[in-house]
C-alpha cells in the first residue's frame, strides 16, 4: 500500500519555462494514484508561512502553455535557519503533507535535502534555464531560453545588417556559458565568450576585422553574463560592455551592447521543455510511490533517471571548483570516480562545441 496520502509541490529559485508543465504532470500523476496534491505558494517561504492550496485536475488545466510558475517562487533566507525549518516541518504536519516534490536548481535541492533529513521525504526536479546542474545533461527551461535568445538576436541582426553594425549580446547563465555557446553557434555569431574557456580577445577582434574586410556587414558577438573583468578598484564588473567599447575602438565598426537579462526567462515553453518537464514530473511521483526520497530527477543520454541529491550537489561543486574540506569523505573511490566522469563529460561537451565555433563563427 502507498504510504503517501498527500504530497506537496513547490517551485523555488529562478523561474523557468516548463515548470508549469512539471506541476501539471506531478498533480495529475499523483491524483491518478489516489494521492492528494497541495500547491505550496512562493517556494520554501510558502511552507514557512502556511501558504498552501489544493491542486486538482482542473486547477492545472491548460497551464502547460504558460511560462513562469503558477506556484510562484522566491529565495527564502529564513528556510536556511533551524527556526525556519521547524516552521516548515510544522506546516507539513498541519496540512498532512507526507512528502514534497521540489522543482528548481541547486539551491532548491539543498532545501530538499534539509527537508528529508528532518523527516519529510523529498524529490527534486531539475528546472533552471542555465542548464548548470552538472549531474544532468538537461534541465527544464533551457531550450525555451535558448529559443528566446535566438529569436531576439535574429531581430538584432536585421538592424546590424542594415547599418553595418556589430552587436555584443550578453545572455544569462550565471557561471555556465551554455546558453551563450549554443545560441552563439545557432545565430551565426562571429565570436563567443563563455566563463568555462579563456577568451582570446585579440583573436576575436582580428576575426571581426577580417570579416569586415571580406564584406560582412552585420555581426553578432555573444557573451555570457558569467564572464567578468576587474576594474581599477579590484571589483568584478561585466565584461560585455568592455568588449563592446574595445571592438569599436579597434575595428572602427559601430558597436552596440544589448543585455537580454530576464526576458530570457519568460515565454511559452517549447515542446522540448513541455515534454521533458512532463516526463520528469511523472518520474518524480513514481519515485515517491516506490518509497524513495532525497533523489533528484535528471536526464542522462536521453533517458530520465535519478541520482542521490547530495551526490548531485557534490558533483556540481566538484565541477565548479567549490569543494570544501570533507565534502568527499563519505564517498567511495568508485563514487568519486563517477563524479569525475560526469564532470569530464560536461567539460568535454562544452570544449567540443567551443572549438567547433572557431571554424564556423566568421
Amino acid at each position: 500500500m502507498n504510504k503517501f496520502r498527500r504530497i506537496g509541490v513547490l517551485t523555488s529559485g529562478g523561474d523557468a519555462p516548463g515548470m508549469n508543465a512539471a506541476i501539471r504532470a506531478i498533480t495529475r500523476k499523483a491524483l491518478e494514484q489516489g494521492v492528494e496534491v497541495m500547491g505550496i505558494i512562493g517556494g520554501y517561504s510558502g511552507l514557512i508561512n502556511e501558504n498552501i492550496i489544493p491542486l486538482t485536475t482542473g486547477a492545472v488545466s491548460n497551464i502547460i502553455t504558460h511560462g513562469g510558475t503558477i506556484l510562484y517562487s522566491n529565495r527564502c533566507v529564513e528556510f536556511k535557519t533551524e527556526e525556519g525549518m521547524q516552521k516548515a516541518i510544522a506546516t507539513c504536519k498541519k496540512f498532512n503533507i507526507d512528502a514534497i516534490v521540489a522543482i528548481g536548481g541547486d539551491g532548491t535541492f539543498r532545501g530538499a535535502t534539509d527537508l528529508t533529513l528532518h523527516g519529510v521525504p523529498t524529490i527534486g526536479v531539475t528546472g533552471t534555464i542555465d542548464n548548470d546542474i552538472t549531474a544532468t545533461d538537461y534541465s527544464v527551461g533551457f531550450d525555451t531560453a535558448m529559443n528566446t535568445v535566438l529569436d531576439t538576436v535574429d531581430h538584432l541582426r536585421d538592424t546590424c545588417e542594415s547599418h553595418a553594425r556589430c552587436n555584443v549580446v550578453e545572455v544569462m547563465g550565471r557561471d555556465c556559458g551554455q546558453i551563450a555557446l549554443q545560441t552563439g553557434i545557432a545565430c551565426g555569431a562571429v565570436a563567443i565568450c563563455i566563463p568555462e574557456i579563456p577568451f582570446d580577445e585579440e583573436f576575436a577582434i582580428e576575426k571581426i576585422k577580417s570579416a569586415k574586410a571580406a564584406g560582412k556587414r552585420g555581426m553578432i558577438v555573444m557573451v555570457s553574463e558569467g564572464v567578468t573583468a576587474t576594474d581599477e578598484n579590484g571589483k568584478k564588473i561585466p565584461y560585455g560592455e568592455i568588449l563592446e567599447a574595445r571592438i569599436e575602438e579597434e575595428t572602427g565598426i559601430e558597436t552596440k551592447f544589448a543585455r537580454l537579462a530576464h526576458i530570457v526567462r519568460g515565454g511559452s515553453p517549447t515542446l522540448r521543455d513541455r515534454l521533458t518537464a512532463t516526463k520528469m514530473g511523472v518520474f518524480a511521483v513514481e519515485l515517491l510511490l516506490e518509497g524513495k526520497s532525497n533523489r533528484v530527477v535528471i536526464e542522462e543520454n536521453g533517458e530520465i533517471t535519478d541520482l542521490d541529491i547530495v551526490f548531485a550537489l557534490t558533483t556540481d561543486r566538484m565541477y565548479k571548483n567549490k569543494l570544501k574540506d570533507g565534502d568527499l569523505d563519505k564517498y567511495t573511490e568508485e563514487e568519486i570516480a563517477e563524479m569525475h566522469r560526469i564532470c569530464d563529460k560536461r567539460a568535454a561537451e562544452i570544449k567540443e562545441l567551443y572549438e567547433m565555433s572557431y571554424d564556423i563563427c566568421k
